[in-house]
């Protein structure tokens, strides 16, 4: 299961290398751990402009179980623990939880991606979850002392720019759907490969076709099985 692992990753790896709003790096070139920074195209963010970095955990099962995420620099909000890790559903263990009522579609599941997770971080930025706080005094003052909050926010975006690489060109957001256009005029056919202009990494055909091919070698050693 291992091996299997290793190769989807390595081809998710792939996919999002190319990718504008993040850069990944593989750490000591282990595919189950990537140095992910995440970077903010969005003009009408409060995160807008900043260069978010993380570290990416993964499982020798995935994508049966989540990996585990973790910002190096802890941001201020309230489902960011201090340590930097993150209260999201998506990195849930599979499965209906009654006790946080949470339902298995809102955790995660094998059919989800790097990919998914990352793009979720993004959202839950923007978008928190003040209900169930991790952070509770974040989650206060967001709701009490909004302009306080947004100062933090700044605050915790300078800090992250002194992580941007030497030599790094930190992309915007024009610069980012220019280069969307360009590889749109450069191939408009409808081919496989072309899965990536409409929602999707490169690699997600790959990806599936190593699934099916796991689930098979399950079902066929369960037929085994069953034939003792």
């Amino acid at each position: 299961m291992a091996q299997s692992a290793e190769r989807m990753l390595m081809n998710e790896f792939k996919a999002l290398s190319k990718e504008t709003w993040t850069n990944i790096e593989l750490i000591n070139e282990n595919v189950f751990e990537w140095s992910v920074a995440l970077i903010v195209l969005n003009p009408d963010s409060l995160y807008y402009g900043g260069y978010y970095k993380a570290k990416l955990t993964f499982p020798k099962n995935y994508p049966y179980m989540p990996p585990d995420f973790q910002f190096i620099q802890p941001l201020y909000h309230p489902n960011i623990y201090p340590n930097g890790k993150l209260c999201i559903s998506i990195l849930h263990a599979p499965g209906d939880d009654e006790m946080s009522g949470e339902t298995a579609a809102e955790r995660w599941s094998p059919v989800q991606r790097v990919e998914s997770v990352l793009i979720s971080v993004l959202s839950l930025l923007d978008d928190p979850e003040v209900s169930s706080p991790a952070n509770v005094d974040a989650g206060v003052m967001l709701r009490n002392k909004p302009e306080e909050y947004k100062q933090l926010v700044k605050k915790d975006l300078e800090i992250s720019k002194g992580d941007i690489p030497k030599g790094f060109v930190m992309p915007t957001h024009e610069t980012a759907f220019k280069r969307k256009e360009e590889e749109h005029d450069f191939d408009m056919s409808w081919e496989d490969s072309d899965v990536e202009s409409f929602g999707g990494s490169e690699s997600d055909l790959d990806l599936d076709e190593e699934m099916d091919s796991d689930f098979e070698g399950e079902a066929d050693d369960d037929d085994d099985d069953d034939e003792k």
